[in-house]
């Protein structure tokens, strides 16, 4: 009996079992029906870009994609930052000028249409005359001219802004500014300073004369009402990028700068447990330097122009430096308004942070990564150089232009990095770089001077185009593999990026954006259309722009670009791949045709 029961029950599951396995299969199938139904017409598969990028054969159809159209934005859109933008500064908070910091918007409430340029808008003066001026239709800035103009920051000459190279801390020019600089930092003279960031930068007069001394420098402003610096910058042709030191780290890794400046930026470095120059710290390479000017630096005899009392400015100043001795850098050299400080690339500073549970600034824990900055919040906690790089401090760095192709030690912290990669990426782009001046022959010219490669690995194509004039930002994914801290360990300049959002700079300011396999990479991210919006909106009218894209998504991103008013062709690769073609667009210059209305 017992047997006879255990029979039936087996039976009995068994026969539980086949419908579900029959249901199972059938419901496997409407879900892959369903699914290759909707996804064939919306999306793009990542086992369907590897097949493309696989296959010998040329594939004739482009990922299907809904038909898109493009309205114009109205003329107060002209020069809209989306993720910094003042007309949403009220739904942050003031506290340490978070409102200041990046806020995208939401996708219901993007923007989906073409940035207007001014009216009277003209094609940038070419560099090296557009250091010394700019069109003033193309930056209308009134309030900045009557402001700033008796500090010899720039002034309006008719049609012209006139940069004449003043500035608050510097009222005999720029220039003799930077040669006190040298007298007391002799490293910038040599090669051994080749990248700088400048925080609060005015309208980069510093980094545009650092230029001329070989020197790149990153100028970096917030996004503000009126002054519009860093897009006066960008139109003079001078590196510079949207940001405050607020809340969040900086947009770049660790140990990546050869020297930082303030010049008078007002920015409170012994405030909030001295976060900001914490952060300072952080992006400043071992060995490097920190220049100050202005308050309290020579307090002694420039306290009554500070509408403050030579007491206060004294602690202020005694504070500065024990912050600064606690987070292990020394006074370096100090003559009249201007003071340095080295960070120190020795690990006994450090040791003795690790071994003082009292110390603070304390030592970072090992759970918070030095290179995390995008979207990371600023810790009140020194980050310790990493002990096991011998090489990336600014001594043992080797001098520009050395440098920029030698191996830095730091590939090895990316996955399958070596030297016989880095030696192969390096040569590779010096054989694309020759095929895209054939195909653009304004590449190398006068014509193009700001460039953006948009998803670099190891800043390869920066590196060929060293000699010509005009200069890269380098970006590099925030979800790619880490491979920003070469770029500068080359003596390059980069920022890191998501592409689902808005770059941190002002509408056209870009001549030339490069794309190598962006869309294949992220497309199961980042919806294609606001992305090509996106480039729209920071290329210059009569820009470019080279795509380089698996065939599977070059004639879909052409049709896009129609309807931002590019005109594009297609060429073939250096190779002559059939996976891999190349667009090469122009954006059309246009004026808005709807200024008095509101923004679709």
């Amino acid at each position: 009996m017992k047997y006879k029961d255990e029979k039936y029950e087996k039976a009995e599951k068994g026969s539980r079992v086949l419908p579900k396995t029959v249901l199972l299969i059938l419901l496997c199938g409407l879900s892959f029906y369903l699914g290759g139904l909707y996804c064939g017409k919306n999306k793009i598969e990542v086992n369907d870009v590897a097949k493309a990028e696989s296959s010998s054969l040329d594939i004739d159809e482009a990922p299907q994609v809904k038909s898109v159209s493009f309205s114009e934005c109205s003329s107060d859109y002209q020069d809209y930052t989306p993720c910094t933008d003042p007309r949403k500064w009220k739904k942050y908070g003031t506290h340490r000028l978070t409102f200041m910091e990046r806020h995208c918007p939401p996708v219901f409430d993007r923007k989906q249409c073409l940035v207007p340029p001014p009216n009277g808008y003209k094609p940038p003066i070419r560099w090296p005359k557009s250091k010394d001026q700019c069109w003033y239709r193309n930056v209308p800035y009134d309030w900045i001219n009557k402001q700033k103009s008796n500090q010899n920051w720039l002034r309006k000459e008719g049609e012209k802004f006139i940069f004449p190279g003043g500035g608050t801390m510097f009222p005999h020019g720029v220039s003799a500014y930077v040669d006190l600089m040298q007298d007391l930092i002799p490293e910038m003279k040599d090669g051994t300073i080749r990248t700088a960031i400048d925080t609060g930068c005015g309208v980069a007069s510093w980094g545009g004369d650092l230029l001329d001394r070989g020197i790149l420098t990153v100028s970096l402003a917030p996004r503000d009402n009126h002054e519009a610096q860093v897009q006066f910058a960008l139109e003079r042709g001078i590196p510079a990028i949207l940001g405050i030191i607020s809340t969040q780290r900086l947009p770049f890794p660790s140990n990546s700068f050869d020297m930082a400046h303030c010049s008078r930026c007002l920015i409170p470095w012994t405030e909030f447990g001295g976060v900001y120059l914490l952060e300072v710290h952080r992006i400043l390479r071992p060995g490097g330097f920190w220049v100050l000017s202005g308050p309290p630096v020579n307090y002694e005899n420039r306290w009554k122009g500070w509408d403050t009392t030579i007491e206060e400015q004294r602690t202020n100043y005694e504070k500065l430096q024990e912050l600064l001795s606690s987070m292990c850098f020394k006074m370096y050299a100090k003559k009249d308004d201007i003071a340095v400080w080295q960070k120190s690339s020795d690990n006994l500073c450090y040791d003795k942070l690790s071994n003082d549970p009292d110390a603070y600034p304390p030592k970072c824990d090992d759970s918070l990564e030095p290179d995390s900055a995008w979207y990371t919040p600023l810790r009140p906690c020194v980050v310790v150089p990493s002990p096991k790089l011998k090489r990336t401090d600014l001594e043992s760095t080797p001098k520009w232009p050395e440098r920029l192709h030698t191996t830095p030690e730091r590939i090895s912290d990316v996955p399958g990095g070596k030297g016989g990669v880095f030696k192969h990426d390096d040569s590779k782009w010096k054989t694309r770089a020759k095929h895209y001046k054939k195909l653009l022959p304004s590449l190398g010219s006068d014509k193009i001077r700001n460039v953006m490669d948009m998803n670099t690995a190891y800043g390869g194509l920066a590196a060929a185009l060293v000699d010509d004039p005009l200069w890269v930002m380098n970006v590099v994914s925030s979800y790619a593999a880490n491979t920003l801290p070469v770029v500068f360990d080359r003596g390059l300049i980069g920022t890191y990026h998501d592409w689902c959002e808005a770059f941190s700079t002002y509408p056209r300011t870009y001549d030339l954006l490069h794309v190598d396999g962006l869309f294949t990479s992220e497309s199961q991210r980042c919806d294609m259309k606001y992305v090509m919006l996106e480039m729209d909106r920071i290329l210059r009218p009569s820009g470019y722009a080279i795509i380089r894209e698996s065939s599977y998504f070059a004639d879909t991103i052409a049709s896009v670009a129609k309807e931002l008013r590019w005109s594009c062709r297609k060429e073939q690769t250096e190779s002559e791949s059939s996976n891999e073609k190349l667009l090469i667009c122009q954006k059309k210059l246009w004026y808005s045709s709807n200024a008095s209305s509101e923004t679709k």
